[in-house]
């Protein structure tokens, strides 16, 4: 068994996103480690919200568990061309936290869209919303899950055998990094 911490952030909230079954099947295939789902149902940043109340638990939660882990994915779906406002508000939310929980840890960013081009300009608008963190992108191969709505079997489990082979060579990089550090 390892003593790997892996984080998991889904940027979709519905109950049977496809983003979430995506980073499930990558933390599978990431292989021995804690696998943590972390939870971004955050209230919308607001600096009032803040002064008065600070930092919510359910945000300083999410923030422990990127501090602790040893690798992140994210996956996002793409609305509007870039990353849902869900999640960049969690990114801001987490940015507000004493010290920077994402500094240097490695993080492999994928997606999962209706659309054809698989979530691809979410990617680079989720890699933009992170560079102020400074963490360690793991790159390539990207990753963008086109058509999600019929790429997972009922039990949730990739259908694609590329994609489970690409997937499959990020997550080995990925894991990689987290025991390079």
């Amino acid at each position: 068994m390892s003593d790997l911490k892996l984080v998991g952030i889904s940027g979709a909230l519905r109950k049977d996103s496809t983003n979430t079954k995506f980073v499930t099947e990558a933390a599978r295939l990431f292989g021995a480690a804690e696998f943590t789902l972390g939870d971004i149902r955050f209230p919308l940043y607001d600096g009032d919200l803040e002064s008065a109340e600070g930092v919510p638990l359910v945000v300083q939660t999410l923030a422990d568990q990127i501090a602790a882990a040893d690798a992140i994915i994210v996956s996002t779906p793409e609305y509007n061309k870039s990353i849902p406002g869900v999640l960049k508000n969690a990114f801001d939310w987490v940015s507000r936290v004493e010290g920077n929980p994402w500094a240097g840890k490695p993080v492999a960013i994928i997606s999962a869209a209706a659309g054809r081009s698989g979530g691809e300009r979410a990617q680079v608008s989720t890699r933009e919303a992170l560079v102020y963190s400074q963490p360690l992108f793991v790159i390539g191969p990207e990753i963008g899950l086109a058509q999600s709505f019929n790429q997972f079997d009922e039990a949730g489990k990739l259908t694609n055998e590329i994609t489970v082979e690409n997937l499959q060579v990020l997550m080995d990089k990925l894991r990689a990094e987290a025991l390079r550090a």
